[in-house]
């Protein structure tokens, strides 16, 4: 396969603008439960309650024709070297090459979980 060749299944990343571990989890729900409108990833907002991923997020995600994988950010500079990017953002992977493919300020203009859907949808087509 030649160097510049694409890759035949690229992976999308889904970047949450929190990071991981215990302490962050519990943190950020607290945060979005006590004060939703100064939560700072539109992301984590639109596809999980506190309990965990939204039924209708996860439904939608097996519909899509490609492979998903989520980080948090402090996973995204971990595993890739990725930081000083506006998250939450989802990117494309392709061989070697990651690309922004929905950067933080079409992410942060969705104000429900199917405009978020629709992005995704329009950005696929």
């Amino acid at each position: 396969m030649e160097k510049n060749a694409k890759q035949s299944n690229p992976v999308l990343i889904f970047v949450y603008n929190a990071d991981s571990g215990l302490f962050n989890t519990l943190t950020d729900i607290a945060h979005k439960t006590f004060s939703p409108q100064t939560y700072q990833c539109q992301l984590c907002a639109l596809t999980h309650s506190t309990f965990g991923m939204r039924k209708g997020w996860k439904q939608f995600l097996e519909t899509l024709d490609v492979t998903l994988e989520f980080l948090h950010a402090d996973e995204l500079r971990q595993r890739y070297g990725v930081s000083g990017v506006p998250l939450p953002a989802i990117f494309e992977k392709d061989g070697e090459s990651l690309e922004i493919w929905l950067a933080a300020e079409s992410i942060n203009q969705c104000r429900t979980i199917d405009d978020l859907k629709h992005l995704i949808r329009s950005k696929l087509c």
